[in-house]
C-alpha cells in the first residue's frame, strides 16, 4: 500500500504540474474578458516540441545538448524531496531542504551555463539577471525553512509540513501570515512570472528566463518548459502545505486538500500578473530583499514568542 501512494504521488506531480501554467493563462483571459487558451496548452505544446527535431548552432557544445536534460533530472529530484498530501517524500532526511536548495541552483547553475554557451549577447544578459536574482531568493528560501523548523521543532522537509496544522494557525497565525507572502514572492521569481518576468512577452532586452532558451528547440525545449511547471509545483506545495495543513488517515481526503491548496496557488499568481505590471529589473533585487524582510520579521516574531 505505502509503495502504491509513492507511485501515485510521483505520476499525480508529474501529470498535472503542466495544469498550473494553463490555469494561470485561464484565469488571466477571464479577467480580460477573453476565452483564452485551453488549459492542456501546456500539454500540446510539450507533446508537440517532442515530435520535433532540435536545431544546435555552430557555436555550442555538449554542454548544451545535455542541458536540457539535466536541468529536467535536477528539478524532478528536488520534487521527490517535497511532501505530496501529508505524506513523506520519496527523498527525507534530517536537514534535507539544504540539499533540496543545492539542487535547485544546480539546475540553475546549468541553465545558465547553457545560455551563456550559445555565445549570444541577449542570452548572456538573461543568465546575469539570472545569477544576480538567484543571489536574493535563496536566502528567502533558507529563513523561510528555518523559521518553520523553529515553530515546528523538526529539521526536514517533511519533519517540518507533518507537524503543521490547523491548531498552529490558533497561535501563530502572524507569523504563517508572513512566512506564506515571503513564499508566495520567491514562487513567483523562481517560476519567472510577474512581476519579476513576463512569459509573454517578446522583447529580448527584457526577458530573463525565455531569453536564456531562445536557443532551445524540439524536445530539449519541452524539457526545460517541463522543468518550469515542476518548479512551480513544488514552491506551490509549500504555499498549499502551510494555508491548508491536513494529516488524517485518509489518504486521498489529504491529498484533495492539498491538491486544492497547489491550484489555488496557481490562481493566485494569475490574480497577481492581472493586477500587477512588471518591475523595472533595478527594483526586482529590492522587491526580493523585501521578501527576505518579511521572512525574517517572521523569525523574530517566532523567537520573540519562543
Amino acid at each position: 500500500m505505502e509503495n502504491l501512494r509513492i507511485l501515485f504521488q510521483i505520476l499525480a506531480m508529474l501529470a498535472l504540474s503542466p495544469l498550473l501554467f494553463g490555469i494561470i493563462n485561464k484565469v488571466k483571459a477571464v479577467f480580460a474578458g477573453r476565452q483564452g487558451r485551453s488549459v492542456f496548452k501546456l500539454y500540446y505544446d510539450i507533446y508537440k516540441l517532442l515530435n520535433r527535431g532540435a536545431v544546435y548552432s555552430n557555436s555550442v557544445t555538449a554542454l548544451f545538448k545535455i542541458a536540457p536534460v539535466a536541468i529536467l533530472s535536477l528539478t524532478i529530484t528536488a520534487a521527490l524531496i517535497v511532501p505530496f498530501g501529508g505524506q513523506k517524500g520519496v527523498i527525507s532526511f534530517p536537514g534535507d531542504f539544504i540539499f533540496f536548495s543545492y539542487i535547485l541552483a544546480m539546475s540553475r547553475f546549468v541553465l545558465i551555463l547553457s545560455a551563456m554557451d550559445t555565445a549570444s549577447s541577449f542570452e548572456g544578459m538573461g543568465a546575469s539577471r539570472e545569477a544576480q536574482f538567484a543571489v536574493f531568493s535563496e536566502p528567502v528560501f533558507f529563513m523561510a525553512m528555518i523559521t518553520l523548523s523553529k515553530i515546528t521543532g523538526q529539521i526536514s522537509i517533511y519533519g517540518i509540513f507533518s507537524r503543521l496544522n490547523p491548531s498552529l494557525w490558533v497561535v501563530n497565525a502572524p507569523v504563517l501570515t508572513l512566512l506564506v507572502f515571503s513564499l508566495f514572492i520567491l514562487m513567483l521569481c523562481e517560476a519567472a512570472r510577474v512581476p519579476f518576468d513576463d512569459p509573454e512577452t517578446h522583447l529580448e532586452l527584457t526577458m530573463i528566463h525565455e531569453v536564456m532558451i531562445l536557443d532551445n528547440s524540439g524536445p530539449d525545449l519541452a524539457y526545460i518548459l517541463y522543468a518550469s511547471s515542476i518548479k512551480m509545483w513544488i514552491f506551490a506545495s509549500f504555499i498549499s502545505s502551510i494555508i491548508l495543513p491536513r494529516h488524517s488517515d485518509i489518504f486521498w481526503s489529504d491529498c484533495l486538500f492539498y491538491l486544492a491548496g497547489i491550484f489555488l496557488s496557481a490562481v493566485a499568481v494569475a490574480v497577481t500578473e492581472s493586477v500587477m505590471a512588471r518591475l523595472r529589473l533595478l527594483r526586482v533585487p529590492h522587491f526580493l530583499m523585501a521578501a527576505f524582510s518579511v521572512s525574517v520579521m517572521a523569525f523574530v516574531f517566532q523567537s520573540f514568542k519562543g
